[in-house]
């Protein structure tokens, strides 16, 4: 129960009242949850970890991982004036961005844990936002699995302008801090890292309950997301 209350303590602190209600919308087939504030000043794409399937309703309400980092912050970044769009684990991320272009660039994808190698596969099928953050990645052979973004991209070139969030302590064995450096070289100067301390530790290590879910730091990772140019 401790993560629980950590988790709500967070919560609780970046709770905001919405810019507008939740929307349920379709893109390219797949059901996906849209916050869009009256005048937004540019938008966000949030890929979820896990499995990715948040089982959108008809009425933007999610019915799956409301716990994963990402998507129990929304509202945080809709608050500070971004459009926010939660994809689902088979929302096409090429018609994922033109979507949101539409509504307000520059756009940003923020994807977490397995979420980074979907965001890399959608890059590597032709999706192109201006900016790329993500959050206890799975980012180099080094981050403990064989499947990561740069085995998915192969070359940095398609890479946008890239923010690394990453907690020192992490100790899911997929997405290990020792990842994080070979990444960065690899990018070439495309992206930097920000490293996060303390919070909670509890339950599995991969899990939004621990330090690889930044439990206790929510608003430190969203100011960071959001703030990144």
């Amino acid at each position: 129960m401790k993560c629980f209350r950590v988790v709500l303590f967070g919560l609780a602190i970046l709770a905001t009242t919405p810019a507008s209600a939740d929307e349920t919308v379709t893109i390219a087939g797949s059901r996906a949850v849209l916050i869009r504030p009256a005048a937004p000043r540019a938008s966000v794409i949030l890929l979820p970890g896990g499995n990715g399937a948040i089982h959108a309703g008809d009425h933007g309400d999610i019915h799956a991982l409301n716990g994963n980092q990402l998507v129990r912050t929304r509202n945080a970044y809709a608050a500070r004036g971004f459009a926010v769009l939660i994809a689902d684990y088979n929302t096409d991320l090429r018609a994922a961005v033109d979507t949101m272009a539409a509504i307000k660039r520059p756009v940003t994808v923020i994807a977490t844990s397995r979420g980074t190698q979907r965001a890399a596969e959608g890059i590597a099928q032709g999706a192109r936002p201006d900016a790329l953050v993500l959050t206890s990645g799975f980012l180099s052979p080094e981050s403990g699995a064989s499947s990561n973004v740069m085995s998915i991209l192969g070359s940095p070139a398609a890479l946008p302008r890239t923010l690394v969030i990453h907690h020192r302590e992490d100790s899911c064995k997929f997405t290990q801090p020792a990842g994080v450096e070979p990444f960065i070289r690899w990018a070439g100067g495309r992206a930097r890292v920000s490293w996060l301390s303390g919070g909670a530790e509890e339950g599995d290590s991969c899990e939004a309950g621990g330090h690889h879910g930044f439990n206790g730091l929510d608003g430190q990772v969203v100011g960071l997301a959001a703030g990144f140019r």
